[in-house]
């Protein structure tokens, strides 16, 4: 009697969902992508919906079907519209493990999960461009690095990527511009992402470099965008965000914007405040990351390297002296000003991602928007 009554009830629910329409064509992974870009936890977006957190995660796992009541409930708690949620359209998830994030212990998972949904999305509107856009090959080199890698190791591998990128002597005049000539896709996190600091990926066709703007410093988002190169010449298959791997990255930057036997004659032998604000124009590099680079090189002993840190900490953030706004990509605006030229690329691009035109925007003005153009051309 009671597995009767049970089955009766499945009809009636079942009966009232074909009333209320559910959704034939609802995409799982979209509505995943959604919660994520949102930063919602299942349990809050449940509530919002009406519904239970299993009924989410059910949702998320393609195991059952949100009526159009919940759709739109849905849609309008993750601030998208819902057609988002229609399939046709897959958007690939990224491996987390395979993203090297710079802060791991200042930002939640949640925060990260945002950011790498984010990365997604980027990805899928990449991906419509490159149909109709030629942008530069990937030419990052491959270096030998020991599956054991030291500390020690790095400076080497830094000067042999300057040579391999064709940098010369001297400082590097742009890095992002420098990354997205030889292939690298270089986006900044827009608003809903800035706690989460730069990081890099390299999964699918091309990699992937993501800097966060927010703090307005020249000389950070170069420091950033060298980290990340650093990661992705030399950590295809570590686990990322362990102390040992952000040291390598952080000392491979260094050697890459300055290296030892350029910056080491340079550097005063005293603190020269004077000195160090022309070296900071001249390299692009902060005051306290050349106070960090002198100490390295046994240029300042222990004691002026802390008199030099308590000075900066006395002055605050920002630091004096600033070099302008963040270095900022151009790749992807360029390619799609080009498209534009044609008919209208904003629609083109939603049609092709199955995403809304305001999303697709969205990707495109966190891709950078300055008006020196790299050169492209349209695939015929």
């Amino acid at each position: 009697m009671t597995e009767m009554l049970d089955f009766d009830a499945g009809r009636q629910r079942a009966a009232r969902r074909r009333a209320q329409g559910v959704i034939s064509d609802f995409d799982p992974s979209r509505l995943a992508l959604a919660r994520r870009l949102a930063g919602q936890r299942r349990t809050v977006l449940a509530q919002a919906a009406g519904v239970t957190p299993a009924a989410i995660t059910q949702y998320e796992k393609g195991q059952s079907r949100p009526t159009l009541p919940v759709v739109e409930a849905m849609a309008d708690a993750l601030s998208v519209v819902p057609d988002f949620f229609r399939a046709g359209h897959p958007v690939a998830a990224l491996d987390t493990s395979g993203a090297h994030f710079r802060s791991l212990r200042s930002t939640s998972a949640l925060e990260r999960d945002k950011a790498l949904a984010f990365a997604e999305l980027t990805l899928a509107v990449l991906e419509a461009v490159e149909r109709y856009v030629e942008l530069p090959p990937v030419a990052l080199p491959d270096l030998a690095v020991s599956p054991e890698l030291r500390l020690a190791e790095v400076a080497e591998l830094a000067r042999q990527a300057r040579t391999a990128l064709g940098v010369g002597a001297g400082p590097v005049s742009h890095v992002v511009r420098l990354l997205e000539s030889h292939g690298v896709v270089v986006v900044q996190l827009d608003d809903a992402t800035r706690r989460v600091d730069a990081f890099s990926h390299q999964q699918g066709t091309r990699p992937l470099v993501l800097l966060n703007p927010h703090k307005g410093d020249k000389a950070r988002s170069r420091f950033d965008a060298a980290h990340e190169l650093g990661h992705l010449l030399m950590h295809h298959d570590t686990e990322p965000g362990s102390r040992v791997v952000e040291e390598q990255a952080h000392a491979f930057a260094a050697e890459f914007l300055a290296p030892a036997d350029q910056i080491t004659d340079e550097l005063p032998r005293r603190l020269d405040w004077t000195t160090l604000h022309a070296l900071k124009k001249r390299w692009g590099l902060s005051l306290k990351a050349l106070l960090v680079r002198g100490h390295h090189l046994d240029v300042f002993g222990e004691s002026t390297y802390k008199r030099g840190l308590r000075q900066l900490s006395s002055w605050g953030l920002p630091e004096p002296g600033p070099l302008g706004p963040p270095e900022g990509p151009i790749l992807l605006p360029r390619a799609v000003a080009l498209l534009e030229e044609d008919e209208d690329a904003i629609g083109r691009l939603a049609a092709e991602t199955g995403l809304p035109a305001a999303t697709v925007m969205r990707v495109l003005d966190a891709a950078g928007s300055e008006t020196e153009r790299p050169v492209l051309s349209l695939r015929r």
